[in-house]
């Protein structure tokens, strides 16, 4: 967990206590993997991951309901080119819908900056659009959340066969099973149109803090805010 992580890093660098340096880097290695500084990528895949965490940066600070962003790196960690740390203000035990959509919009933002800055869209979106989708189903069929209805779609299927939990079991009829779908795609466009919206409104933006990330591979604290509120300048 993040405290035995942060004391195993206090102890490799002969300190006798865990400092905020310990818990920030132990946090980083929860959420998204150990440094990979062996990892040598080419100018143009870094400036496209630079665009794609501004996008996944600028919509989540934008955005009410989205957590606040602490960090922006283009350096890689575990199997991430690149990624936005965000922290919650307080230990949530429930979400909120608002929370939720923001959230998908967040992670829309990556794969949208693409589709604006760059010439092409990459599979580095792959997980953001995986998390996405799987936000956007939880709404329609766990939490009715959506104008289908309050009812819980698919019942736990808690048989396990060698090791292995075989999800859930279809107790809805395939005419549902259509409008669920078309309700997922519907939540999801909406969460790209969202994120699509914030970005194309500030494209300078995008481009300084691309340009920024570029230079220094990591912002964080005052400089992170400096660019999230487009006051590099003052910086």
């Amino acid at each position: 967990n993040l405290m035995n992580e942060a004391a195993l890093l206090a102890a490799r660098r002969d300190k006798d206590a865990i400092g905020m340096e310990e818990i920030e880097e132990a946090m980083e290695r929860v959420i998204a993997g150990p440094e990979r500084k062996g990892r040598v990528l080419n100018e143009r895949t870094k400036h496209t991951i630079a665009y794609h965490e501004s996008g996944h940066a600028l919509v989540g600070h934008t955005l009410d309901h989205a957590d606040p962003v602490h960090k922006i790196s283009i350096i890689s960690r575990g199997r991430a080119l690149g990624y936005t740390l965000s922290i919650p203000d307080e230990d949530k035990v429930m979400n909120t819908l608002s929370e939720m959509k923001d959230q998908m919009a967040v992670l829309m933002g990556g794969r949208v900056a693409e589709e604006i800055f760059r010439d092409d869209i990459t599979t580095g979106a792959s997980n953001d659009l995986e998390r996405a989708t799987k936000i956007a189903r939880s709404i329609v069929t766990q939490y009715g959340m959506s104008p289908l209805g309050t009812q819980v779609f698919g019942q736990p299927n808690h048989e396990v066969f060698l090791g292995r939990d075989y999800g859930n079991t279809q107790d809805y009829s395939d005419v549902t099973a259509k409008s669920i779908d078309e309700e997922v795609a519907r939540i999801m466009a909406e969460a790209h149109d969202r994120a699509y919206s914030i970005l194309a409104a500030n494209k300078d933006q995008m481009e300084l803090m691309a340009s920024v990330l570029m230079e220094r591979e990591t912002v964080e604290g005052e400089a992170c805010q400096a660019l999230l509120e487009n006051k590099w300048d003052e910086y």
